[in-house]
C-alpha cells in the first residue's frame, strides 16, 4: 500500500480518527493538508507528521463556512497541484430531543457539521479527483444504522444522510473513475471527553460503561479507523465504491 506523492486532503485532523489518518498518511510518504480549528493540536500534528518524512500543508478552518472550504481546496490545488484522495472526517456529536425549543437551531448545526461539509467539499474536489482518477472517503457512524440513545435524532440523521450520499455520488462518479466510500464507526476513544469532565477518574468510567455496549466488549483506538480508512483510499480496495464499513466493535450486533 503506497501513497508516496498522492495528495490527500483530511478534515477534522486535529485530533482523533483525523489525526490518527493524517499520521499514517504520512508514513506512507503522501502529501497532506491537515484542516482543524485548534491551531495547537493541529501543530501538534502536523510535527508529528513532519518527523514522518511528510510535511504537511496546514490550513485552520471551519468546515460550516462555505469560503473556508473554498480555500482548503484552493491552497491544496497551488501547494501540490492536483487531489488524489478526500477524506471528509470532520464532524461533531450533539443530543437534543425534538421537543427541545433549540431543537432546529441544533439539527441545522449538526447537519452543516456533519452532511453538508461533505456535499459541499465534494461538490468542490470532484473536477481535481476525476482529473487523478482519485477517492473519497467518508467518516459516518454506526448511528446510521442504529438508535443509541434517546435525543439523538439529528446525529442520527446527519450521519444517515452522510452514507446515502455516499451512495449517490458513488454511482454518479464510477463512470468516471473515481470511488466513494464510507467508514461507518462506533465508540471510539478520542479526547472528545475531555470537552466533558477534565477528571480522570470520570473519563476512566465514561470508557468503562462504553466497552460494555460492544458485543467484543472493547472500543475501538483510532488508530484502528485509519487503517481502515487508508485501505480504501488505497489501490488495495480499486473495485469497492458505494460501500459503509461498520467498525463497530459489535454495537449494532447488541
Amino acid at each position: 500500500m503506497s501513497f508516496e506523492n498522492k495528495v490527500i486532503i483530511v478534515t477534522g485532523s486535529s485530533s482523533g480518527i483525523g489525526a490518527a489518518t493524517a499520521i499514517k498518511f504520512s508514513k506512507q510518504r503522501a502529501r497532506i493538508t491537515i484542516v482543524g480549528r485548534n491551531e495547537q493540536k493541529l501543530k501538534n500534528v502536523s510535527e508529528t507528521c513532519e518527523r514522518n518524512g511528510s510535511k504537511p500543508l496546514m490550513i485552520i478552518a471551519d468546515v460550516t463556512k462555505e469560503e473556508d472550504m473554498k480555500r482548503i481546496v484552493s491552497e491544496t490545488i497551488e501547494q501540490y497541484g492536483k487531489l488524489d484522495v478526500l477524506v471528509n472526517n470532520a464532524g461533531m456529536f450533539d443530543s437534543v430531543s425534538i421537543l427541545d425549543p433549540h431543537a432546529i437551531e441544533k439539527f441545522d448545526q449538526i447537519l452543516a457539521t456533519n452532511l453538508r461539509s461533505c456535499v459541499y467539499l465534494t461538490h468542490l474536489t470532484a473536477p481535481h479527483l476525476i482529473e487523478s482518477k482519485g477517492n473519497i472517503v467518508n467518516i459516518g457512524s454506526a448511528g446510521a444504522k442504529g438508535i443509541f440513545m434517546p435525543e439523538n435524532f439529528a446525529y442520527c440523521s446527519s450521519k444517515a444522510g452522510l452514507e446515502h450520499f455516499t451512495r449517490c455520488i458513488a454511482l454518479e462518479l464510477a463512470s468516471k473513475g473515481v470511488r466513494v466510500n464510507c467508514v461507518s464507526p462506533g465508540p471510539v476513544k478520542t479526547d472528545f471527553v475531555e470537552k466533558i469532565t477534565m477528571d480522570k477518574e470520570e473519563q476512566d468510567k465514561f470508557w468503562a460503561s462504553l466497552n460494555k455496549t460492544t458485543a467484543l466488549g472493547k472500543i475501538a483506538e483510532s488508530e484502528e479507523i485509519a487503517d481502515l480508512v487508508l485501505f480504501l483510499a488505497s489501490d488495495s480496495a480499486k473495485s469497492v465504491t458505494g460501500s459503509s464499513f461498520p467498525i463497530d466493535c459489535g454495537i449494532l450486533l447488541k
